[in-house]
């Protein structure tokens, strides 16, 4: 218990740091709340005490806290280590993090572009392999996509066609009755077609009422003369835009049979593919699009094969480029750690990282080939990191969870913290 932290004769046990927020923001907003002062270099005190009546009391930057806020603080800032850490170092991935983590950038950048060309890589030979294992199947999907984009690329529709021809076909199957009431206006215009003169129409009749004016001595009267000319000017506009429209309506008596079967065309492409002539576009350039996926021709096939192999040898050389920084940062890491482990009673220990690639055969889905080794390509590139310890002078290399203790292991792991923090 907390008590057995009190030394004998004593009535309290303190224990103090300054912590240094840095960019921590869930430390630093930690401290905030709790109203503490931060010193002018951006460092905190944070002080407990354990009184041997069991009383326990927190300090946070001059302020009394309570205990679970040190506790929040110090998993914001502190790495305790123990035993059970070892487990950590036992793990590949986790050695090769290590490596990745102090090398930064020099690892960083050549891992993203391994990791691009590996997805395309990838989605490269899982295309093949699908091609090539489905190819019956999907030759006959791609049979099915093609009689129907033969079917609408023989009709031919136009974006928005079907709604355009509703539109006519209600213009054209009202033409006997726009034919009757443009015909007659005509005729109350310019007076019969057959010139009958009982039927002389408005213009007519306007130019008769002017010939009346024209012929009188009375001022007013012939006044309104050039008032009819304006109206009969009026009038035969009227007549012959009338006769336009008739001779329009006349031009094509089987225009809308021709309509009838254009819509029919359409309405057969809209009952098998879509609701409406844009949508059957769409499903046209959707089947497109899903053809140029099916195509398992062997030229295809090889053409694919050929992106495949050319993927490849750029992964490789990207791979080459990740397992080299690796290996530079190896060594520089293995030298500081085994440094620090010297202040932590390990002097006589010195720490190696291998970095090597591990051989597989062509069974291996994800294998390629560098350096004319055919190595497994994972996400994290095609290296397999091992820390090595070398207990004392004279000693073989061994992985370090074989050569050292519980105890050793953890400094080893307090080490590695140490020179990370500090990189």
């Amino acid at each position: 218990g907390e008590l057995s932290k009190v030394r004998t004769g004593m009535l309290k046990a303190f224990v103090e740091g300054r912590f240094e927020l840095g960019g921590a923001e869930g430390a630093t907003r930690i401290v905030t709340d709790a109203g503490a002062e931060v010193d002018e270099d951006g460092s905190v005190i944070a002080l407990r005490a354990v009184s041997v009546d069991g009383r326990s009391r927190a300090h946070l930057g001059g302020r009394s806290v309570p205990v679970g806020v040190l506790a929040d603080l110090s998993e914001q800032l502190i790495a305790v280590h123990g035993q059970n850490d070892q487990l950590r170092l036992l793990r590949p991935a986790e050695q090769r993090a290590v490596i990745d983590r102090f090398a930064g950038e020099a690892v960083a950048e050549p891992l993203e572009l391994y990791r691009a060309v590996r997805d395309e890589w990838l989605a490269v030979v899982a295309e093949l392999t699908e091609r090539s294992t489905r190819s019956r199947e999907m030759a006959q999907q791609a049979d099915l996509l093609r009689h129907g984009l033969t079917e609408i690329d023989a009709v031919a529709p136009e974006p928005g066609e079907d709604t355009e021809l509703t539109e006519q076909i209600k213009r054209l199957a009202a033409v006997d009755e726009l034919r009757g009431a443009s015909s007659a206006a005509h005729a109350a215009v310019a007076g019969s077609p057959d010139g009958d003169p009982d039927v002389p129409g408005a213009l007519g009749l306007i130019g008769e009422a002017t010939r009346h004016l024209t012929g009188s001595e009375d001022a007013v009267l012939r006044e309104l003369g050039p008032r009819l000319d304006e109206a009969s000017v009026l009038l035969s506009e009227v007549g012959a835009e009338l006769g336009s429209y008739l001779e329009t309506l006349d031009a094509d008596p089987a225009l809308l049979e021709k309509v009838l079967a254009r819509q029919a065309d359409l309405k057969r492409l809209t009952r098998k593919y879509a609701a409406d002539v844009d949508g059957v576009l769409a499903w046209a350039d959707d089947a497109r699009r899903r053809m140029s996926t099916m195509d398992t021709s062997e030229e295809a096939l090889a053409e694919l094969a050929k992106r495949r192999d050319e993927l490849a040898v750029t992964l490789a050389e990207h791979a080459l480029r990740l397992s080299e920084a690796r290996v530079e940062a190896a060594a520089e890491l293995a030298e500081a750690i085994t440094a620090e482990m010297s202040g932590l009673a390990m002097g006589q220990a010195e720490i190696e990282i291998t970095v090597e690639r591990r051989t597989v055969d062509e069974s291996d889905s994800h294998a390629v080939k560098v350096e004319g080794r055919l190595v497994h390509a994972g996400s994290d590139g095609v290296d397999d990191v091992e820390l090595v310890l070398r207990a004392h002078d004279g000693a073989p290399p061994l992985p370090v969870h074989k050569a050292a203790s519980g105890g050793e292991l953890s400094r080893v792991m307090l080490a590695i913290e140490v020179v990370l923090a500090h990189r």
